[in-house]
């Protein structure tokens, strides 16, 4: 019963999204091989509307235990026109980057018209002005980095 309740909310926030993170763990090989399951998923429940992905492969802290290459993950981000991004929630790598990435890549779509308000879809709402968008990781640099 408790996927099926999770699996009714995720359809409700495909409806009314227009971007998200798509994670996957670096050291679990079956997560990166659901990544087109959840693609499917979201094209079944958005349709005819657009959702803009950024790949996200987390845990890079973990390297040494890596089972996804960043060559093979950057690939099937690629055949999908996604963004590929690593990140470390526990060493506080790319994680606002990756938030900051997908919303330049909406707004950009915004900018161009290829994502637009429509009728019926909660995606962009009307009076959407959006300011520039800046990252304190801009700002502050840190040394840890994972090979991005």
């Amino acid at each position: 019963a408790g996927g099926l309740f999770f699996r009714s909310i995720t359809r409700a926030y495909y409806r009314n999204s227009v971007g998200g993170l798509l994670l996957f763990d670096i050291t679990n090989r079956r997560s990166f091989q659901n990544v087109h399951e959840w693609l499917e998923e979201t094209k079944v429940h958005v349709q005819p509307y657009q959702i803009v992905f950024v790949l996200v492969g987390h845990k890079c802290d973990l390297d040494t235990q890596r089972q996804v290459t960043r060559h093979e993950a950057e690939k099937l981000a690629a055949a999908y026109g996604m963004k590929y991004i690593e990140t470390s929630a526990r060493d506080a790598i790319n994680v606002e980057k990756a938030f900051t990435d997908l919303t330049r890549d909406i707004y950009e779509l915004v900018k161009r018209g290829e994502i637009s308000i429509q009728e019926g879809w909660e995606g962009v709402k009307s009076g959407f002005v959006p300011n520039v968008v800046h990252s304190s990781e801009e700002v502050v640099k840190s040394d840890r980095r994972c090979l991005c």
